[in-house]
């Protein structure tokens, strides 16, 4: 078995890893096989990148013959113990799997259980069509963000070079099999910037500035918005601007602006239990049995799901789950939602910083 260390040189984190743990917590890993599944095929090589003083390293197991791969197995798990989150591309689908039946082959109680794993793939792939990529492979995520790397050979090749070096070690052989699997590690480190699209639609905006905007609609009809100032948990590494759901965002940088639909109209409020009231025709409104009573039965009817509303001419926001209550609809039937601008909530920065996250959520799902 070789293991092997390098310093990775003239290097800088574009990404704050603080975010998701302390640096020197955070443990990057890629492994290289023979094949697919771990009973046919054999782990010959496992690397892992981690921070040190402000530096980063890669480090190396390497099984000069198959023979050893129970020996990088130890050595990777035992060096692995004192990091809390392991960070990879793909891993949930192949690399944990893997390692995790080779244990099972070997009798090694070794496991993943007190790691929190975070998967470039499973977090960014979501965000594919937004990011208009055309799949969400490590080398696609490189050219998106501007990474030129110059691979000679792909995994699947090397399989062979391996099984020429187990036969007959050679400097060069081994220098192939490394530099793959080290530019996949130093890879993953330079597109971490990447998870800064899906900080975005998770929770990651906070607002600054709020203020209600006039604007004019495509049938030159005056229509009403509220402008949310943002400032991000993590820079993009290119700005963005999308639309949808009547929402327009856009964002540069550390900064961004979210313009939300604002209405001024009439809306109802329904009333959950609504055999305990009688609706008023005459007011076109549904009163709580305990004060209806006393209105002449001619003016009043037992209220049904649909008619146990009161009505309130006011500003509203469009909700798409029930972040804040109470909540109005237009219609019974309407699947719009939609909640109060009171004064109240206008002086409240958390309540927008919350909005503005929901919007953007929502945004994920429907670009």
């Amino acid at each position: 078995m070789k293991t092997i260390e390098e310093k990775l040189e003239n290097f800088t984190l574009s990404y704050p890893l603080s975010h998701i743990a302390p640096p020197d917590k955070c443990l990057f890993l890629d492994i290289e096989t023979t094949g697919f599944t771990a009973k046919s095929s054999s782990l010959y090589l496992i690397g892992c990148a981690y921070s040190k003083e402000n530096s980063f390293y890669v480090r190396q197991w390497f099984a000069e013959t198959p023979e050893e791969e129970a020996e990088i197995l130890v050595a990777f798990f035992e060096f692995a113990k004192p990091y809390s989150h392991l960070i990879h591309f793909n891993g949930n689908n192949f690399d944990l799997p893997f390692l995790l039946q080779k244990c099972a082959q070997y009798k090694f109680s070794y496991n993943f259980d007190h790691f929190k794993g975070i998967d470039i793939y499973r977090r960014i792939s979501p965000y594919k069509y937004f990011l208009k990529l055309p799949n969400c492979k490590q080398k696609t995520i490189e050219l998106y963000l501007g990474i030129n790397r110059t691979d000679i050979f792909h995994g699947g090749e090397l399989i062979s070079f391996y099984h020429d070096y187990a036969n007959m070690a050679t400097e060069i052989g081994l220098k192939v099999l490394l530099q793959h699997n080290f530019d996949d590690i130093a890879g993953m480190l330079s597109i971490l910037p990447i998870l800064s699209y899906y900080d975005l639609f998770n929770g990651g905006a906070r607002a600054k500035k709020v203020q209600a905007n006039y604007y004019k609609d495509i049938n030159n009809e005056r229509r009403q918005e509220i402008l949310i100032k943002l400032k991000l948990v993590s820079p993009l590494p290119s700005a963005v601007s999308f639309h949808s759901l009547g929402c327009y965002f856009t964002g540069k940088g550390s900064e961004g602006s979210l313009k939300v639909p604002l209405y001024e109209e009439e809306m109802k409020y329904f009333y959950a239990n609504y055999k305990d009231y009688y609706y008023l025709p005459d007011e076109d409104l549904a009163m709580h049995k305990s004060v209806a009573t006393f209105v002449d039965s001619k003016h009043r009817t037992q209220a049904t799901a649909s008619t146990c509303y009161t009505r309130k001419y006011s500003s509203y926001l469009p909700q798409w789950e029930i972040l804040f209550e109470p909540f109005f609809k237009r219609e019974y039937k309407s699947k719009e939602l939609f909640f109060e601008l009171t004064e109240e909530f206008k002086k409240d920065r958390d309540a927008f910083t919350n909005y503005a996250n929901h919007v953007l959520s929502m945004l994920s799902v429907t670009y």
